[in-house]
């Protein structure tokens, strides 16, 4: 009583599934890091960053504004404000299911 009983197939898969999970999970935090570097910072866009060369090209294109919901104002919302839990928990389920299929197939 107390021990688990695992298929003969899922000894090897559970090592690469905890792996996949800690690779998905870190990707997930690291989201507002990694853009904060790029130039989406809280505080707007940090000068000569690719955020703002993207905000430059992403202006001139619309004729002098970036739209509402386009790629650049997406990812400066998520610079400021970073991933909200719900988001966090859609991607990172999806992020698992994903992994977990594919540890499936290559079985």
């Amino acid at each position: 009583t107390g021990v688990a009983r695992v298929a003969p197939g899922c000894a090897a898969a559970l090592p690469v599934a905890r792996v996949a999970t800690v690779v998905i999970g870190t990707a997930v935090q690291a989201v507002p890091v990694v853009l904060g570097a790029r130039g989406f910072t809280g505080a707007g866009m940090a000068e000569n960053s690719i955020a703002a060369k993207m905000m430059s090209a992403a202006a001139i294109a619309d004729g002098g504004g970036v739209a509402s919901g386009s790629l650049v104002g997406t990812l400066q919302s998520l610079g400021a404000t970073g991933l909200s839990r719900l988001t966090k928990l859609i991607l990172g389920s999806t992020g698992s299911a994903v992994a977990a299929r594919l540890v499936n197939f290559f079985q």
